[in-house]
């Protein structure tokens, strides 16, 4: 009876083994027609393949799950969530409307007549220009300048304290609420990971040596002044009106951002020129090289432009202070020149 039962045993198992391995084949079975049916069907399949870290392109660029340049915005839903959304959308777009100086549709916030949309071109949704997409799923997080984690909200200030040349959004204001709210709509179903594809800036490879300022002037007469002006002013939507806004914003003066703003740092505003100017330019398509980017981004910055408050109060931990910023002070003892053209080989 033991030797029958033993038996049976054996069986039982030997039956549970070959269950489980035909399991196991179905589901490889299975995974590889979903393969094939993606590549048939043009499917990205990084998404199945769980590349989750990205893959490298022949620029260099790290491949996400998703590409930003192929973003559709989500149709905007009815209701109050919806009202909320299309609203902070204006705000991104037409911030000098809403919360610029001497505007006549609420506080003003912003100390100058740019638009958020300046920047972070087409609404927030342009590849490689800052864009707003999957920004809700990488915050909070740490930042160098504050020295601390800090939240989506803090970031926003940031930009408004600095790039807007202004002042704070209260954390609770109807204002607040609406840019998280449309920031999120960009979000809508973008998958939680690492970056994505055309978040932040294009890579530049950075010349190792100082700007050339005369180089850049020469670019920017040759690339810029055809929308930005030749005094480097912009271009108002309407002759002497202030109050509607820049069709191109001013790169340097008193309605431009101040220095304590990202764009002020030349390498980053190098990295955004590449990525997006002149008009037309893209990660795929540049038409400045990494050379004229990083020149004429210096020249930019060579002007005069508003002056942010208590800079020396960033970077509690000057050890993480970015090499290409034009303010001290620092955790070394290479002269600001330097700090603000290069060479940053340091």
């Amino acid at each position: 009876m033991e030797n029958i039962n033993q038996n049976n045993q054996n069986v039982y198992k030997e039956v549970k083994q070959i269950a489980f391995q035909t399991r196991i084949v179905a589901f490889v079975f299975v995974i590889i027609l979903i393969l094939i049916l993606a590549q048939v069907l043009g499917v990205n399949t990084h998404i199945f393949a769980g590349h989750l870290e990205g893959q490298k392109d022949s620029t260099g660029q790290t491949q996400g799950l998703m590409d930003i340049s192929q973003f559709k915005m989500a149709a905007i839903p009815d209701g109050a969530e919806g009202e909320m959304i299309s609203y902070g959308e204006k705000l991104i777009r037409e911030t000098y409307k809403y919360l610029g100086p001497g505007n006549k549709l609420g506080e003003v916030y912003a100390g100058n007549h740019l638009a958020c949309g300046s920047c972070h071109l087409d609404g927030g949704t342009k590849a490689y220009a800052a864009p707003y997409i999957g920004l809700t799923a990488l915050f909070p997080i740490y930042s160098g300048r504050e020295g601390r984690v800090a939240s989506l909200e803090e970031r926003i200030n940031g930009c408004f304290e600095r790039s807007m040349n202004g002042k704070k959004l209260p954390l609770d204001s109807k204002e607040m609420i609406a840019i998280l709210s449309y920031m999120k709509h960009l979000s809508k179903e973008v998958p939680v990971g690492p970056r994505i594809e055309g978040q932040g800036f294009v890579k530049l490879i950075v010349p190792e040596r100082k700007a050339d300022l005369a180089h850049g002037e020469q670019v920017f007469k040759a690339q810029c002044i055809s929308c930005h002006q030749a005094d480097g002013q912009g271009l108002l939507k309407t002759a002497g009106n202030l109050q509607d806004g820049y069709v191109y914003p001013p790169l340097w003066g008193e309605d431009s951002f101040n220095d304590g703003a990202g764009m002020a740092r030349m390498l980053t505003a190098a990295k955004f020129i590449k990525g997006n100017m002149p008009l037309g330019a893209s990660l795929d398509n540049p038409i400045l090289s990494d050379e004229e980017a990083f020149d004429v981004a210096a020249y930019i910055n060579s002007f005069q432009r508003p002056s942010k408050a208590n800079k020396e109060l960033d970077y509690p931990d000057l050890s993480k202070k970015p090499k290409d910023s034009a303010y001290p002070p620092y955790a070394d003892n290479i002269p600001q020149e330097q700090h603000k053209y290069g060479p940053f080989n340091f």
